[in-house]
């Protein structure tokens, strides 16, 4: 599969190679555990500075609270009326009550229960934790959880201006742990297999070699499908900026310089033991044409469409992180 030609033509759709889901190039030999696994324990040692993503931006807002539980730590979010982002420990001092239940007045939480007022100053027995809004993700620092050397700020790679973007952030959850979410996302050669209704003629063109690779990062050539044959053919990087973050970026082809992050944010376990991750997805759309400039004032509309694609795909991905937690923590007891 070739890339589309440097002059962008009309249209960007082209013609993607016929064929069935049976009869495509096997990519299992080129899928190396050994490749997969060396990469994703480089992921793991990167710092993160105790950061962990928290929600979309759009999700935290002046008007009510917002809450999550990550890493077995209840957590409450808001902003105060200048727009800033405020996190603190989702429960109560006074006598535990919800918080994300209570409601925001004037840029301060209000327990629901007797009334307590709290704010980004704290409270006896109440301490917000530092939070962090990149225009599309809100993050939040837990030292006592990563327990690594805090960074000011999270790690976040480049985007595509925000005058020129359009953002949408999904989220789903599952029985997994973030490391098996990030090794989900390092192997790109499922992607044809795995997801033929999204993606065709899926090539791997550069893997990262030796015991410390630069650049680290694996480079696939692929066809995203539209409908029928007719396609987009771009290449696309993958790297890990983070422990818990894999950031695909479209290096050549339409759309160029458009990234779809993935977070793997630990939520806790369930009744059983078994650990439970959110998968939050960002993927951020830029294009020099026309068409997209025209669709960005239709933003509302086009959200909905990229979060149902993300839904989609992370329905079977979940199922692949899933299993790969199922045969890790089996191996465990084995062992």
């Amino acid at each position: 599969m070739s890339l589309p030609d440097p002059e962008p033509r009309r249209l960007p759709l082209r013609r993607m190679p016929q064929g069935t889901w049976a009869r495509q190039r096997p990519t299992w030999r080129e899928a190396s555990p050994k490749l997969i696994d060396a990469a994703l324990q480089r992921a793991l040692a990167r710092p993160s500075g105790n950061w962990y993503v928290l929600a979309a931006s759009r999700e935290v807002r002046a008007d009510r609270p917002f809450g999550r539980v990550v890493a077995g730590t209840e957590l409450v979010a808001w902003r105060t009326p200048d727009g800033s982002v405020h996190a603190g420990p989702g429960a109560c001092p006074h006598l535990g009550a919800p918080l994300c239940r209570g409601a925001v007045n004037r840029g301060r939480l209000l327990c629901r229960w007797h009334g307590l007022s709290l704010g980004a100053e704290g409270f006896p027995g109440w301490r917000p934790y530092p939070a962090h809004d990149d225009g599309v993700l809100v993050w939040v620092r837990l030292d006592h959880v990563g327990g690594e050397e805090p960074l000011g700020a999270p790690v976040v790679g480049a985007r595509p201006p925000a005058a020129r973007r359009i953002a949408a952030v999904e989220s789903l959850a599952g029985r997994c742990e973030p490391e098996d979410v990030v090794a989900n996302r390092l192997d790109p050669w499922h992607g044809s297999w795995f997801h033929p209704y999204s993606f065709v003629g899926l090539r791997v063109t550069e893997v990262p070699e030796g015991p410390d690779p630069d650049p680290d990062r694996m480079v696939v050539d692929v066809g995203f499908k539209v409908a029928g044959r007719l396609g987009v053919p771009v290449r696309a990087e993958f790297t890990c900026p983070g422990p818990r973050t894999v950031v695909m970026r479209i290096i050549e082809g339409e759309g160029e310089g458009s990234v779809v992050e993935t977070h793997a944010t630990p939520l806790g376990v369930d009744e059983r033991g078994v650990p439970r991750t959110a998968v939050i997805e960002a993927t951020i759309a830029a294009s020099e044409r026309t068409g997209f400039t025209l669709a960005r004032g239709f933003a509302g509309a086009v959200r909905p469409v990229m979060r149902m694609a993300a839904r989609r795909l992370w329905r079977d991905d979940l199922d692949y992180a899933e299993r790969r937690y199922l045969m890790r923590s089996r191996a465990g007891r084995q062992g």
